[in-house]
């Protein structure tokens, strides 16, 4: 039987090494999943992309209420605990409603783009001066 003491005293002495590799998971699976939305790629990849982010955020949550629950409370513990929400919420919105995503990827690029163009057109002015 799993031992929540013994579960909390290992998040406890390791935690560096859980956050070292836990915050970069997130973050690595999450953004794959967003380009998998823009690349339109098959939905069971998405799926399957959105399943191991979802399970690194599920394991962020529980270490930080490990913390919570031996009375731990810093700066560090909520800006863990707001990034996995976000990375399980985008997650969950990629699986649920994927055009959205889409839509939101193609505004952002056509964006970025807009501003690439921009800077180059600012910058070949500033010679023909």
């Amino acid at each position: 039987m799993l031992d929540f003491n013994t579960v909390t005293e290992f998040s406890y002495t390791y935690c560096i090494g859980i956050c070292a590799f836990l915050v970069p998971a997130n973050l690595l699976t999450t953004l794959q999943t967003g380009i998998l939305i823009g690349l339109n790629r098959p939905r069971i990849q998405v799926w399957a992309s959105a399943v191991v982010a979802g399970f690194w955020a599920a394991a962020m949550l529980f270490h930080v209420f490990t913390w919570f629950a031996i009375g731990v409370v810093m700066p560090p513990t909520y800006i863990l605990l707001a990034m996995a929400i976000a990375c399980l919420t985008i997650n969950i919105w990629a699986v649920a409603h994927p055009s959205s995503m889409m839509q939101l990827i193609k505004f952002a690029i056509s964006a970025f783009r807009g501003i690439l163009e921009e800077g180059r057109r600012n910058k070949e002015e500033g010679r023909s001066h």
